[in-house]
This record gives structure tokens, sequence and C-alpha cells, in this order.
């Protein structure tokens, strides 16, 4: 046997480099047997009694293997020893080994095995140096293999909050929906009733600049609040559907200034308009002009002691990019991070909280897009990118 088996001997990392003649005094003491395929070859808890080197097929080495949580530990093949631990350190067996494919193996003895080591210390060194090897290169393994499922957890856990998170939201913001939609169809009549009162206060009144005035910003507060319940009518519909048609911003950005300025008043606020989109633009001018102004309302709000408030507009390839600048107060990163959740407001001047949404909603719908950059103490820009010629919607 010992002629037949040497180089599997001289394979193992537990006997590598070991003299040849140490090598035959092991191996004459070994013994060989044949395992059928799903037989267990010793279990864990088992008292130590052989180690065995796989010459042919395959093993299994399992962790709590006869509980719910077994554990596949490894899977080991020709060239391969397992058991040697519990003969060095005589405990009882650490794990359960189960065949695979039928095996060949060799065995050697609990009491053979410690009779070479007594009486052959340099052998008993060297496994004792290949042993500490072995366990730290299986240490690091474990440790490694542990940060993974660690670090898999976490990313679940993480996953599982976030998917409670947008639950919670879903479910909340359906029923507000719901609620916002019933509200909606009861403002709609009485803010067109008071709006054709007030229509006809302007035309009935004498020819009175203050008077004239007065009804000028009651019909410019019906629109505000017009506009408020469209915001929650587009909230509560969840999406938005667009009439298309052709929008000049030149003459877009000018009534939204015209409309803004008269709600400045006591503000110094100076508007610049910079258009360079001269060619009509495919869009929905109700839902682009809400969008706008929006923003511009928003900006307003932000310079309470006055400031510039710039409209930019200009061709990148086929899109648009619609840019909107105040010199207000700016904001955190963390309001920005809020800007387009429902309800939310960080404006000190009040409103609905639906204003960023329904700006980011009308921008999504013509397939585009909404960045913002802010400073606290700077001011903002809010940058509006879509399609010039949006695909069919």
């Amino acid at each position: 046997m010992t002629g037949d088996y040497l180089k599997h001997f001289q394979n193992l990392e537990l006997f590598r480099d070991l003299p040849v003649e140490d090598l035959k005094k092991i191996l004459d003491q070994c013994c060989e047997e044949h395992f059928n395929p799903g037989f267990v070859i010793f279990r864990e808890g088992d008292a130590p009694d052989k180690f065995y080197i796989v010459l042919e097929g395959e093993v299994e080495i399992w962790k709590d293997y006869d509980s719910p949580y077994a554990d596949i530990l490894a899977i080991r093949g020709a060239g391969a020893s397992f058991g040697e631990m519990s003969l060095i350190d005589e405990l009882p067996r650490s794990a359960t080994v189960k065949t695979v494919t039928s095996v060949h193996v060799l065995y050697l003895d609990r009491l053979p095995f410690r009779k070479i080591i007594l009486e052959n210390p340099q052998v008993a060194l060297f496994i004792m140096k290949t042993v500490s090897k072995m366990v730290r290169v299986s240490n690091e393994t474990f440790q490694y293999g542990l940060r993974q499922k660690n670090s898999k957890l976490e990313q679940a856990y993480e996953d599982l909050k976030t998917a409670q998170a947008e639950l919670i939201r879903s479910e909340r913001l359906s029923t507000l929906g719901k609620f916002a939609s019933m509200l909606i169809h009861d403002l709609r009549n009485p803010i067109s009733i008071i709006r054709g009162y007030a229509e006809m206060l302007s035309v009935a009144l004498p020819e009175s600049e203050r008077l004239q005035s007065m009804v000028k910003k009651l019909l410019a507060e019906i629109d505000r609040l017009n506009r408020m319940v469209g915001e929650l009518l587009d909230y509560s519909r969840g999406n938005i559907r667009l009439d298309l048609g052709v929008v000049f911003l030149d003459q877009l950005f000018n009534k939204i200034v015209e409309n803004n300025r008269s709600l400045a008043r006591g503000h110094e606020i100076t508007y610049v308009v910079d258009n360079q989109v001269y060619e009509p633009v495919l869009a929905d001018h109700d839902r682009l002009l809400r969008a706008l102004s929006n923003l511009v309302d928003n900006a307003r709000k932000a310079m309470r002691n006055g400031g510039t408030l710039t409209i930019r507009s200009r061709l990148t390839d086929d899109s648009v990019l619609i840019s909107v600048q105040d010199t207000g107060e700016g904001m955190s990163e963390e309001v920005q991070a809020k800007l387009f959740e429902p309800f939310f407001s960080a404006s000190k001047a009040g409103g609905t909280g639906l204003g960023l949404l329904v700006v980011a909603n009308v921008i999504e719908a013509h397939q585009g897009s909404i960045q913002v950059e802010s400073t606290p103490g700077l001011g903002t820009t809010f940058h509006l990118h879509f399609p010039l010629h949006p695909r069919s919607l």
C-alpha cells in the first residue's frame, strides 16, 4: 500500500513537505474503506476515532446537520483530508460528514496517529504548524463570509424600511387624494361664482382707479385660489393628461411676470427675462403656465427683502431648457431633499405644499426633468428640461 498511495500523502496540505520516511511511517498504519452515496461517515458530537483522506469521490461537511439550521460548510474531493482536528485536540466531532458520491478513502485510527506523533516530535511540530495555518485560512474565510452575510442583511433591512415607508406613504397619499378630489368639486362652483361677480363689478363700478385696482386684486386672488384647487385636482388624479398646442415662450414669460408684479407690490423685486427660444414649442400652455407660475411665486416668497428674479430659456439640441433663478434665502440640503414630497412646504408664507410636486409632474408629463441648485443666503435656481417637440403622448 505504501507505494500506491505515497503520492496522495505528498499532495496533502497536512503532510506536504514532510520527509518520505515519516510519510511512510504514517501510511503503513492506514487502512482502506469504501462508502456508498449518502452515507454519514460521522456526526457532529461523535467521539474522535479516525481521520480520513479522500482518494476518490466527494463528501459534504455540514454544521447542525440534524437541525432546522443545517448549513453546508464545504465540499471536499480527491486529495482532501477531514477529521484530523478531533484527533489532535481530542474533542468531539465539530461537524457532520456525508458522502455525495461513492467514496474511496484511507483512514488512520486515533491510537496509531497519536503514537506516531509522540514518537516523532518533528512530525508533531510539522502537523501543528500546518493545522495552525489551516485554522487561520478557515477563520479568514469564515470572517469574509460573515461580512458578506451581514452586508446582505443590512441591505435587506434598508430595503425593507424603504418599502415599508413607501407603503405607508402610498396609503396616506391615497387617502389624502380621495379627500382632495371630494373637496375640489365642492370648491370649484363657489370660486366660479365669486369670479363672475368680480367681473361684473369691474364693469359696473365707476371709473375709479382705486376701485378698479381693488377688483383687479380680487380677480388675481381668485385666479391664485383657482390654481391651488387645480394643483389639488392634479394630485388627486395621480397623473396629468396634456392638451398639447403651440406655445411661444416670450408671450408665456411676459404673462407670468405681469401676473406676479401685482402680487409683489411692496417688495423691491426686479424681473429679468432672457428668452432665446424664438420658435414655437409644443406643450400644454395652461400646465406649463401653472408650473412656471408656481416657481416664480416661490421665488418671490423667498425674496422678502427684495432681489432679482430671472427667467431664462435656451435650446440644447432638440430640447428646451428653462431656468427660474432668484437671489433669495436659498435652501439647505435637508430642505432640498424634501422639496418634491406632497404637502411639504418650507415657505413661511404658507401654501398647499403641492406646488413643486405639480411642477415636477407637469415637466415629467412633457417627457422632461427638473433639477434644483440652491445655496443658503445666495438663492435658488430651478432648471426645467424637456423636448422641443415631444414624442406622441
